[in-house]
């Protein structure tokens, strides 16, 4: 939850360490993590292993911190689990009092998701502005978009999210946050934008909490810039190999 806010633990660290060789070949155009430690220490030291942008500003949001659960926060699972029962519900959608419900936390995600759309759109105005769109199209780089997990998913699944496009993407954002508020996030992607998903996914997996420093891969394509119907491409879901 939120009210504990505890750091890594030596596990935590080697996990970190480890997501951070997995991802250093990615050149990041921007990294935001939640404002609680654990996931800042994760941020910071997954940047620290990047070959390209180990200097990059981490920008901290609110809007990234874990499902709050209010009475059962720093108890064990079993303490929440038990609450549920004997409330006649189950969990995940079981709500502790002072809690946030699943609704609150996947407004939090659709808040936070729609910012980054704009970030992204602003950036796509802002090279058109200075370089012109036709010069920009023209000649990018990809050498430094090497994504780790290529060889876990089919080149269709890749070129279905980009278009088959060849250039620089305008944002390739590392997002830091938690298992709970990660799983809301994934089911409005799929729910409520029609996320398009890996043919292999079966529903448990879908439903599912990531690993600790588990890695999710989306390709997000906004047609001319347009905010209200962006498509969205999950290449890979909890990837783990790197553990």
């Amino acid at each position: 939850g939120q009210g504990v806010d505890e750091p890594l633990s030596a596990t935590g660290f080697r996990q970190a360490d480890a997501a951070g060789v997995f991802l250093s070949n990615v050149k990041f155009t921007h990294v935001f993590s939640s404002d609680l430690l654990r996931a800042k220490q994760t941020a910071a030291t997954i940047l620290g292993k990047n070959k390209f942008c180990k200097d990059l500003e981490i920008k901290y949001d609110a809007r990234l911190r874990e499902r709050k659960y209010g009475v059962a926060e720093g108890r064990p699972l079993t303490d929440l689990k038990a609450m549920a029962k004997a409330a006649g519900e189950q969990c995940p959608s079981f709500t502790p009092s002072g809690g946030e419900t699943l609704d609150e936390v996947r407004e939090r995600a659709r808040d936070f998701f729609e910012f980054l759309c704009r970030l992204a759109v602003e950036l796509e105005q802002k090279e058109q502005d200075v370089h012109g769109a036709a010069s920009r199209s023209s000649g990018a780089s990809e050498e430094q978009l090497v994504f780790p997990w290529t060889n876990h998913c089919s080149e269709a699944e890749l070129s279905s999210g980009n278009g088959g496009a060849s250039k620089l993407l305008d944002a390739n954002i590392l997002v830091v946050s938690h298992g709970a508020y990660m799983r809301n996030w994934i089911g409005y992607f799929v729910s409520d934008l029609n996320c398009t998903l890996p043919t292999n996914l079966t529903k448990s997996q879908l439903s599912s909490v990531s690993p600790n420093t588990g890695v999710s891969h989306f390709i997000i394509k906004l047609e001319n810039g347009n905010l209200l119907r962006p498509e969205i491409t999950c290449v890979c879901l909890n990837q783990d190999s790197h553990l």
